[in-house]
């Protein structure tokens, strides 16, 4: 039982983990970390897949490797931050504590992924 719930509990997180490669304010690597940790304790299977994924591995492989991120998912990921802010300002009718909110968040992420270290190839 407690196996079931580690494999559905990864499941979840990688769900989450594709969000955030899709969606700027959705962290990536923490959720594919956490996934690959329930994976471990529920499914040699499943955390091999998980590492050999083509979309979702080089994330987790450069992070166990490198504890960091290459250099065009840290561009990639503060060009997805500008867009989102600035599409949700353009098309969002914002009033000013929601907008500072936004602009919060958005600095808040882009602190988080600029602290992140880059890999050199």
């Amino acid at each position: 039982m407690l196996r079931a719930a580690w494999v559905v509990l990864g499941l979840v997180f990688v769900v989450l983990g594709v969000a955030g490669v899709l969606l700027p304010v959705v962290p990536t690597t923490p959720f594919l970390l956490l996934a690959s940790g329930c994976f471990v304790r529920s499914s040699p299977r499943l955390y091999r897949w998980l590492l050999n994924s083509r979309l979702l591995g080089p994330f987790l492989r450069d992070w166990y490797a490198h504890r960091g991120v290459r250099l065009h998912v840290k561009i990639f990921a503060m060009f997805m931050i500008v867009v989102a802010v600035m599409s949700s300002i353009y098309f969002g009718s914002l009033g000013p504590w929601l907008l500072a909110l936004l602009l919060g968040l958005a600095a808040i992420g882009m602190y988080v992924v600029m602290s992140l270290r880059v890999i050199r190839e």
